[in-house]
Parts: C-alpha cells; structure tokens; sequence
C-alpha cells in the first residue's frame, strides 16, 4: 500500500532559488521564438524556461535579468522585460546564454574517491563534511578544488565557483555525484535530471515507526518564513516555494526507535529529503537543522545498548543520509550506467547497532 503526503494547493515556483540542482548555465547562439496565438498571455520567464533548450524558471529570471552592459540576456521585439512581462501573439523572443566564466577556483590536492571516469563524465563516491562547491566561507576543500587538481577539462556551464557541477550534496551527506568534463555533457545529464530519468536514491535513517511501507510525499519547499538558514514545506501563499517529490520505501524497522529508509528524488530541492522526512514527522536521525538531533527514552533499550547507540548517533555529526545509488544514460553512448556505494563508516556503525538491539 502507497500512502500520498501531499498539500492542499498549489505553490508558486519559488523567484529566489539558490542554485537548485537542476539549475543549468551554458552558453550557445541566441535563440530566436516568436509567440504563436497558443502561447499569448504566458508570462516571459515561464516561457523561456519551457522553450529555451535545457533552461529552468530560475535560469530564465537570471538571463532576463541581465543588465544593457552585460553578454548575453533576454530581449522581446528588441527590448528588455521584467520576468512578469504577459507575451502577446507575434512577439519576437531573442536568448542568448553568455560563455561560460573560466575557473579561478584553485585546485587542490585533496583525496577523492573515483567511482567511474572517461572523458566525458566523471562520478564520485563524495565524502561526509565535504563541501561541493567553494561559497562564502568554503572557498577551500572543496570537492571542486578536488577535482580542479585530478581534472582541468571540466565543464564550464556552472561557473566559476561550480565547474562540471551537474548536481549536488549537502556537506554531511555522502554518496554518489556525477562531474561534467564537457558542455555537452553536462546538458545531457542535467536534462536526465529534469526529465526523471536519471534516478538518484538514498538510504536515510529516519526517527519512529512509519504507518506506511512506500509513500509518495508530493509537497512544495521554500525558504523558512522565520528562519532563513533552513528550508520547509511552504504553503501560505504569501510565500514561494517549487515543486518537490519524493519516494519513500521503508526496507528495515527497529520496534519502537528508528527506521531504514530508501528514499528515491523526483525533484532536487534544496535539503529535500531532509525537509520531507521532517514534514510527515519521522526527521533523519542526526539532522541538526530539521530536528533530528535526539535521545532515546532511558526506557526503550537496556542501558548498554542504549548508551552505544546514543553514542553512534553522536559520531554521525551529521544527518543519517546517504546518496547510494545512481543511474543515467550515458551522454555519449546512450549506454545505462548504475553506480552504487556502501554506506560511510559511521553510518553502518549505528545501523549495526540497531540490527544488534533488535534482536535482543
């Protein structure tokens, strides 16, 4: 039996995304569109993102934003417009992605866990408490500045900051992450992305005993009304938010405590699983930003094994969460290719644990 976690409207897509993982950045020649009948009164920014090859709404806002100065932009009939700019039937739409900024971003010695590599791609098995992208505050060890020393033929459709990025982890979660060494395929896995078709799954170990054995949790995320620093389930329509759903499917339970969890992406919002997981109650054990930072009940196990689990939930130092498991096409050959990673030492500590105490 599948149970459905979904709200009671429809949000919004969210105008201040920051970097969402299915964003793409490239360069090309301008695209020319003119509006057919079919297609008046569709606002300039939704249209872009429907009908520019690989874009996202958030793209489509970054290009319309462009200034008079800058390479590349958005023009309708030769003019620039606001994002809310209503098409009419004969405009001429004019895109034009800007080249992509060489990296600066310094490359760095660092250890670097190759799964797969040719010349077109490679996939990583990434490091919990490693960073994937330099930001304020990061601009070293980053898994970027990793790759920059193995690699200097990457993609430059993310940037300067973020070169071959096709998607991305949080710092505390580790797993699997595909790197574009080229353009071309870092749009054709970005498209797998958007299109579904690439699969990406986790393992999460989740607090309490879920009613269901596979839900679908189909809820929008946005930025935290009150707290900036995290994300929610957002559904006052004062408030943005995108599209978000996820799979879930419980493969272990551990009476009264915890649960194993798969978790597959149907989108790739930011701290998704984590906010969902949190949305219908049962947070990932050690999440210290969605509540999953907890004791247990001094009478749920005997003392030893309850004080061994307690403590492996401390080593975690993070939230439970693993990227196990990867799948896509190949953007050169077509050929399926399927990765999958055991789980991190820490992580394999505490379920061992919990197997352990279930049998007792």
């Amino acid at each position: 039996m599948t149970t459905h976690f979904d709200t009671e409207s429809e949000m919004p897509h969210s105008e201040n995304e920051d970097y969402p993982a299915e964003e793409i950045v490239g360069s090309g020649e301008a695209a020319f569109h003119q509006i057919v009948s079919s297609e008046a009164g569709v606002r300039l920014d939704v249209y872009l993102a429907a009908n520019l090859s690989g874009a996202t709404r958030a793209e489509a806002q970054r290009l319309i934003a462009y200034g008079e100065g800058e390479e590349g932009g958005v023009r309708v009939n030769g003019r620039r417009e606001k994002p809310n700019c209503r098409l009419r039937a004969g405009d001429v739409v004019t895109a034009l992605r800007p080249a992509p900024s060489p990296t600066h971003t310094e490359a760095e010695d660092l250890p670097l866990t190759i799964v797969y590599e040719d010349s077109d791609l490679l996939v990583i098995d990434k490091a919990r408490g490693m960073v994937v992208h330099p930001a304020p505050g990061s601009e070293h060890g980053t898994l970027v500045n990793a790759v920059l020393a193995h690699a200097d033929d990457l993609s430059g459709i993310g940037g300067e900051l973020r070169p071959g990025i096709v998607h991305r982890l949080d710092k505390d979660t580790g797993g699997l992450l595909v790197v574009a060494k080229n353009d071309a395929a870092h749009h054709s896995l970005q498209q797998q992305i958007q299109a579904r078709t690439a699969e990406r799954r986790y393992l999460a170990l989740i607090w309490g005993n879920p009613r269901f054995q596979q839900a679908t949790v189909d809820a929008p995320i946005g930025r935290h009304p009150a707290d900036r620093k995290k994300m929610a389930v957002v559904t006052d329509a004062r408030y943005t938010a995108r599209h978000a759903l996820t799979e879930l499917t419980v493969l272990e339970t551990f009476p009264g405590s915890f649960s194993l969890l798969e978790a597959k992406l149907q989108t790739g919002r930011t701290h998704q699983i984590r906010v969902h997981c949190t949305y219908i109650q049962h947070p990932v054990v050690g999440d210290p930003l969605y509540g999953g930072v907890r004791r247990l009940p001094s009478d749920s196990l005997p003392a030893s094994q309850r004080i061994a689990i307690d403590a492996a939930i401390t080593a975690l130092n993070g939230q439970a969460l693993h990227a196990y498991s990867l799948s896509f096409d190949h953007p050169r050959t077509g050929e399926r290719l399927a990765f999958t990673v055991p789980l991190p030492a820490v992580m394999q500590t505490l379920l061992d644990l919990l197997r352990q105490s279930s049998k007792g």
